[in-house]
């Protein structure tokens, strides 16, 4: 066998469809785009679209296959560039042979769409070329040049998305909030852009805060809202319950606002998560008008955690207790210390209601023989507690006296002052170090460190003041109550009951104001 020598094929440009014919023109398409919609840019765009329609039609090698371009989009994201999708279907489709664009920067930022792209394209002998880096991607050096190109241009698109991030977190320590007021059910902005109350929308978000404090449930509220035809936020009819969820939740309706809940972990692909103290959060109160008083909005938050697992049992398993009338979760078994629960008992047709401890009903681990209480006896317990308060107002008032004190003394001192003015200073320092991460992650360290101490020292201010407030509160009502109670109020038992202990022969009958009343029975 003779000597076998390999003719390489010969290269071709051009779409594979059209190589069959004898020097066809080459069908050329531009695509142009800009990164904002200011008016400088969209002049730019407006230049972009005339220079590359001028440029291809002068050609007599090539046919003029059209312009596609995306204006005001973000560069790094190639998912919402429709005319840059329709070009390379239209490249799939067989109607385009070769692709012109000013820069790699503008064609695409991200390393692998880019190279993804440009290799899809190659695959069908389609060219793209960059005219600032007079690059041609049918070029033997062409893929190595473009992977050089676009590492850099990422690098760009890195750079831009911390100086960007780091502007936020200098306004943010400088109290200037931003909130996308459209989707913000209660409010709306003025023409200086600050948030002003909507009086229409406000009602729904009261309705909702009262509607949960009378113990309804999220997804009864939702149904409720539904019913009567009341918009979401969003101009959306459905309610769902994660929305009513946020809304209870919402700081901004107390007139503050936590900045930062969320930060992008991916600046390529705008990926942003909850913020769990990775990137610092400012808090700035009275921001804007409040909407729901703070002391709603704070029994709020305690009914919402009475409402989650509340108990651990001695088998280890938690207990989510849903119900939502007035006496679950605190009717608790003396004996082993397990909740009880509501039960509905048929006896040979007589039908009642019952509580009994959770440990009777199911496996907890240990064992319990805790006696079954009728409902109406559980609510003449809290009458009865309520009319000893009103039975004996002298005695009861000295004890909430010497509770104040005592809330008082147990207070830690409250330092947030010095605290605040310390974290204003290491982020302003923050800020300085960003491009030295060791530096900055030890700044980072420090100013986790100072707002744990922050967090601390407000939660106990706040649970200080809480406390002073619900035992002035019961003064109050001590004094202004004329007469015994002569009926049942649920309302009563969610304003002042934190716990009924049932024992064997009494109930320990336990207020929020730290007052305890044991009843017999």
């Amino acid at each position: 066998m003779g000597n076998v020598m390999v003719i390489p094929a010969k290269r071709q440009v051009g779409n594979t469809a059209r190589q069959q014919n004898a020097k066809p023109k080459l069908r050329v398409a531009a695509y142009c785009r800009v990164s904002t919609d200011s008016d400088e840019q969209a002049t730019s765009y407006d230049a972009q679209v005339e220079h590359y329609t001028e440029f291809i039609q002068k050609n007599p090698e090539w046919e003029f296959a059209g312009i596609y371009a995306d204006d005001g989009i973000s560069g790094t994201n190639t998912k919402k560039r429709e005319d840059f999708n329709r070009m390379i279907d239209d490249c799939e489709a067989g109607n385009i042979d070769m692709i012109i664009t000013k820069s790699i920067s503008r064609f695409a930022r991200n390393t692998l769409d880019c190279l993804k792209y440009i290799r899809q394209l190659k695959d069908k002998n389609i060219p793209v070329f960059f005219e600032k880096e007079s690059i041609n991607t049918m070029d033997a050096k062409g893929e190595v040049l473009i992977t050089i190109m676009a590492s850099l241009a990422q690098q760009e698109s890195q750079s831009l998305s911390q100086n960007v991030k780091l502007g936020l977190q200098f306004r943010y320590q400088n109290g200037q909030v931003q909130v996308n007021h459209n989707h913000f059910l209660g409010y709306t902005k003025d023409a200086d852009g600050n948030l002003i109350i909507d009086p229409e929308q406000a009602e729904v978000v009261k309705r909702i805060y009262r509607e949960y404090l009378e113990g309804y449930s999220m997804d009864r509220i939702a149904k409720g809202l539904e019913a009567d035809g009341i918009l979401t936020g969003a101009g959306k009819t459905k309610w769902w319950t994660s929305t009513i969820n946020k809304i209870l939740r919402n700081e901004k309706y107390i007139g503050d606002a936590l900045l930062q809940k969320t930060y992008t972990t991916d600046f390529l692909n705008k990926t942003r998560v909850k913020n769990n103290g990775i990137v610092p959060q400012y808090y700035v109160e009275g921001n804007h008008e409040a909407i729901i008083p703070k002391d709603i909005f704070l029994r709020v938050q305690e009914e919402l955690v009475r409402r989650r697992v509340v108990k651990t049992s001695a088998n280890g398993k938690k207990r989510s207790y849903s119900c939502n009338h007035c006496f679950a979760q605190i009717v608790i078994c003396g004996e082993c210390g397990e909740m009880f629960r509501r039960i509905h008992w048929n006896n040979r047709g007589c039908k009642s209601i019952v509580w009994r401890c959770i440990s009777r009903l199911e496996p907890t681990g240990q064992e319990c023989h805790a006696r079954t209480v009728n409902e109406p006896v559980l609510e003449n317990v809290v009458v009865q507690a309520i009319n000893t308060l009103l039975g004996d107002k002298s005695t009861y008032q000295a004890q909430l006296q010497q509770n104040i004190a005592k809330v008082i003394r147990s207070a830690q001192q409250n330092t947030a002052d010095g605290i605040d003015e310390k974290l204003q200073e290491l982020q302003k320092e923050l800020l300085k170090k960003a491009n030295n991460k060791e530096a900055y992650d030890e700044v980072a360290d420090e100013i986790f460190k100072f707002r744990e101490q922050r967090e601390k020292c407000t939660f106990d201010t706040a649970a200080r003041d809480a406390q002073i407030a619900r035992i002035n509160e019961l003064q109050d009502f001590i004094k202004q109550q004329p007469a015994h109670l002569e009926a049942f109020d649920e309302a009563l038992v969610k304003h002042w009951l934190e716990r009924i202990i049932v024992w064997e022969d009494h109930f320990t009958v336990k207020l929020k104001s730290r007052l305890k009343i044991d009843i017999k029975g």
